[in-house]
């Protein structure tokens, strides 16, 4: 399996490591500790140390209650540290659902689109699709995020899921898209109960029968806290609990803050798969 993107065709035999990184001031992980360019470039270059295999950076908060970015705001944080991140010899994802903003990102270089909205801002859509080989990654949302946690989505939240990203890569691919250039995330948090979050990571080979890559991001979210009791700067182990069970559910990219921890776990669970092939192979 493969993701086609900007400058790199990226082999998901091995699960890539997406590390996050927040040009924010009012994140919810790291309370604007890289929201200046300085800062921000620093942590890049570490996260890339760690092991990171993308970086994904994103330049307006989405948790529950903050209000928008503005979109001078966001281009203002994003973009100079683009302009060097692309530089760093790993693919660089921009988290974002403005169309003006994909558009510069993508002019500067950038490898992927990450949109929450899963490019229904208008113009968004058209913006990706012109583009001759973006990688893009659509998510699934309910409701917006200043208010999906006051309503969440009702019902089975699996099949619910799976249908709207089905649809959203349909009209994708209506558009010209190569289907090499999609993946999907389940959005874990985004306007669904702790219930849900956690049905969706034990039925996630639901939303693989399609034959998108799924990315998983867990890392730090509030239902890890929910059920460890946790504060956001202590859900470290859980981040990784939660990664590595996405990756043996299938999941072929995870968007993490803790890089070198998640690198670490998923190469003992690499060194597992190969042991069990070569035992499987002997009996055969």
């Amino acid at each position: 399996m493969q993701w086609q993107t900007s400058r790199f065709v990226l082999d998901l035999t091995r699960p890539q490591v997406m590390g996050i990184v927040n040009v924010t001031p009012d994140s919810f992980s790291d309370g604007g500790r890289f929201a200046s360019t300085k800062t921000a470039l620093e942590h890049c270059e570490e996260l890339v140390r760690e092991g990171a295999d993308i970086l994904d950076i994103g330049g307006e908060s989405t948790r529950p209650g903050v209000a928008p970015a503005t979109l001078e705001e966001e281009r203002a944080r994003v973009m100079p540290v683009l302009r060097e991140a692309v530089r760093l010899g790993v693919p660089i994802s921009v988290d974002t659902y403005k169309p003006e903003v994909m558009r510069e990102a993508l002019d500067l270089g950038a490898d992927i689109i990450n949109d929450i909205w899963a490019l229904r801002r208008p113009g968004a859509l058209d913006v990706v699709a012109a583009h001759a080989s973006c990688g893009i990654c659509i998510m699934h949302m309910h409701g917006e995020p200043q208010t999906m946690q006051r309503s969440p989505l009702p019902g089975d939240a699996v099949p619910q899921v799976r249908e709207f990203l089905r649809e959203r890569s349909e009209a994708l691919r209506a558009a010209g898209v190569s289907v090499t250039r999609i993946a999907w995330d389940p959005g874990i948090g985004f306007g669904k109960t702790v219930a849900q979050n956690f049905e969706l990571l034990a039925r996630q080979r639901e939303l693989l029968h399609d034959g998108y890559p799924l990315l998983a991001g867990w890392s730090r979210k509030s239902s890890l806290g929910t059920v460890t009791g946790e504060p956001v700067h202590a859900r470290a182990a859980a981040s990784v609990a939660a990664a590595l069970l996405a990756v043996d559910k299938g999941a072929r990219v995870v968007r993490v803050h803790d890089v070198r921890e998640t690198q670490a776990a998923l190469k003992v669970w690499s060194a597992t798969q190969e042991a069990l092939e070569g035992w499987t192979e002997s009996k055969a």
